[in-house]
């Protein structure tokens, strides 16, 4: 997700993206060859990939990629197309150098962050009323309430319900008649809340960005990346994973200098 906006900062998103660096900098220690990972046995699988097309939603319409066949089994022996793509297009990571500067870039997240513990937001109800809805403080205590602390290291996913959208670019994009997006995403404050009380590892979120589609400032974005911390954007099948319990494994392609990049993700649980 990019566009001109990017640039359009709020001074308190600004502010706490700084503060935040420095806060969860003991998260972050240099991660050695034994480091363990979570182990997948006996799992039942979950794609949370949309299937990577040009017809699938982008934030702008000229983001959408193209492609062409580019040899042919009957000409050249063997077939293979040619893409021209954006990194923030499809099923993505948002790197912390996406918004940051000098923040970490695709090649820099380590495999031991990209599986972590999933914890699921269930707002669709409220979605469906309204598309402009956020991911709230209030929320996450509800969730807590029923489903226990939220661990940290977790990928926090919204579901919303948008996936099903996916289909219909102008439904997915919510654009009114002024170009303005509709679609939900996380409230600043509760993303400050889940970095600060909880030391989050990620956001996912069933739409295009984890900002709301009417936001022109980003905040959920810096405060995210600002924080040393990555998005997941367009996600598939997140109402198939239970509220707790399942393992989120990211397969992020590791683009030279990347600012993110399309991903194939799922889950374990």
């Amino acid at each position: 997700m990019c566009t001109e906006k990017c640039s359009q900062l709020t001074r308190r998103a600004a502010l706490f993206g700084a503060a935040a660096v420095a806060t969860t900098a003991a998260l972050d220690a240099p991660a050695s060859a034994a480091e363990r990972t979570p182990s997948f046995r006996g799992g039942r699988l979950t794609d949370l990939t949309h299937p990577f097309t040009t017809s699938f939603p982008a934030f702008e319409p000229d983001e959408a990629p193209t492609r062409r066949t580019y040899v042919t089994i009957e000409d050249d022996g063997y077939y293979m197309q040619e893409w021209r793509i954006i990194e923030h297009t499809g099923t993505h990571v948002d790197a912390p150098g996406h918004f940051t500067p000098g923040g970490r870039l695709s090649t820099d997240l380590r495999l031991s962050e990209l599986i972590t513990p999933a914890v699921v937001v269930d707002i669709r109800s409220r979605a469906a009323r309204n598309p402009d809805t956020t991911v709230t403080v209030d929320d996450l205590r509800t969730y807590e309430r029923r489903h226990g602390r939220i661990p940290p290291g977790a990928a926090v996913i919204m579901n919303s319900g948008w996936a099903a959208k996916a289909g219909d670019p102008a439904a997915y994009r919510g654009a009114d008649a002024a170009g303005v997006l509709h679609f939900p995403g996380f409230d600043p404050e509760a993303t400050e809340w889940l970095l600060r009380r909880r030391k989050i590892r990620s956001l996912g979120v069933d739409t295009l960005s984890i900002d709301p589609g009417v936001s022109e400032t980003f905040e959920t974005h810096v405060i995210l990346t600002g924080a040393d911390r990555y998005g997941l954007e367009n996600l598939a099948n997140v109402d198939r994973l239970p509220p707790k319990g399942a393992t989120v494994v990211v397969g992020l392609i590791p683009y030279e200098q990347g600012s993110g990049g399309q991903a194939r993700i799922f889950a374990v649980s």
